[in-house]
C-alpha cells in the first residue's frame, strides 16, 4: 500500500488538519487519494448514504481529497454513551454497546479484521491513503491491543510523521518522550516531525529545530503557524472550544501547510516515489 500515517504526541495536536491538507494537496496534483482512520472515539458523525455513518472528520477529509466518503475510510466509530460505555459503529452500521474492558477483550479481533479489509479495499481503489492516528502511540498500558496507531502503520506498512502542538508547551519533552517509548521497530517507521500551531516569528524556533534534529535524528518537515478562519472543525471533543463557522477552506489550509512544510519530501513519503 502507498500512503502515509499521521500520528501525534497527544490528542488535539492537529492530526486531522494535517491529514486534510495532505489529502487536498495530493488530489490537486492528480493523485487518487483517500483518508483513513481505523477507529474514532467521537459523537460527531454524519450519514453518507445507504444508512451508513462515519466520523465527520473523515467525511471532511474525503471532501478535501475530492472523493466520496465511504465506510471503509472509518471502519470503527465509538460513540460515548457515558463515562464507561460506547455505542459501536462498525463499517457504518450499529454493532452494539460495550464497556471499555469488554471492548478490549471481545472486540479486538473483529476490529482488526475490519481494519485490514477496509485498508485492502481502499488500496484497490486509490493510489495513496492518508491515515490518521488517535491520541498518542506511546500509551504503553494499551499498546498490546491498540487499533489506532502503530499496529495500523505496520498493517498498512506505511511511514509515519509525528505531529506535536507547540501551543500547549512541552513540545520537546512530548516528542522525545513519545519516541523513547516506542519499540525500535516502530521508532524506525517514524520518518519526520511536524511542529503545529506555532505563533510568532518562526526564527525563534531555529534552535528548537536544531535540537530536535540532533536529539532524535529525524528531520523537522514543517513548523506550521496557527491559522484561524479555515472553517474546518477539529475532530475530538476538545475541538468544540474552537469550532469553526462558514464553509471549509480546504484550499487555503492546504496552501498554508504547503508553504510551511517540506511538501516535496512529504509527498515522496506518501506516494513512495523516490523512496527505497
Amino acid at each position: 500500500m502507498k500512503g502515509i500515517m499521521i500520528q501525534g504526541t497527544a490528542s488535539h495536536v492537529g492530526k486531522s488538519m494535517v491529514c486534510a491538507a495532505i489529502c487536498r494537496l495530493l488530489a490537486e496534483e492528480g493523485v487518487r487519494v483517500a483518508p483513513f482512520k481505523s477507529q474514532n472515539m467521537s459523537d460527531r458523525t454524519v450519514r453518507i448514504g445507504g444508512g451508513l455513518e462515519i466520523s465527520r472528520a473523515q467525511a471532511a477529509q474525503a471532501e478535501a481529497a475530492k472523493t466520496a466518503p465511504a465506510a471503509e475510510m472509518n471502519p470503527i466509530v465509538l460513540k460515548p454513551s457515558d463515562d464507561r460505555h460506547a455505542d459501536i459503529i462498525l463499517l457504518g452500521k450499529p454493532a452494539g454497546r460495550m464497556g471499555g474492558m469488554e471492548y478490549r477483550e471481545k472486540f479486538f479481533r473483529t476490529g482488526l479484521d475490519a481494519i485490514r479489509s477496509s485498508l485492502g479495499r481502499l488500496a484497490e481503489r486509490f493510489e495513496a491513503v492518508v491515515i490518521e492516528g488517535a491520541g498518542s502511540p506511546a500509551e504503553v498500558n494499551l499498546n498490546d491491543r491498540e487499533l489506532v496507531n502503530m499496529r495500523v502503520a505496520r498493517t498498512a506498512d506505511v511511514p509515519v510523521l509525528l505531529v506535536a502542538d507547540i501551543e500547549r508547551g512541552g513540545v520537546f519533552a512530548s516528542i522525545v518522550g513519545t519516541l523513547d517509548l516506542l519499540s525500535e521497530e516502530d521508532r524506525r517507521r517514524v520518518k519526520g516531525l511536524i511542529i503545529n500551531k506555532f505563533r510568532g516569528d518562526p526564527r525563534l524556533f531555529d534552535d528548537g529545530i536544531a535540537f530536535l534534529e540532533a536529539r532524535t535524528g529525524l528531520p523537522v518537515l514543517g513548523v506550521i503557524p496557527f491559522m484561524d478562519g479555515h472553517g474546518i472543525e477539529e475532530e475530538d471533543s476538545l475541538g468544540g472550544k474552537e469550532a469553526r463557522t462558514g464553509e471549509p477552506r480546504y484550499g487555503d489550509w492546504a496552501a498554508h501547510f504547503r508553504k510551511h512544510a517540506d511538501w516535496p519530501q512529504i509527498r515522496r513519503l506518501a506516494t513512495g516515489e523516490g523512496v527505497s
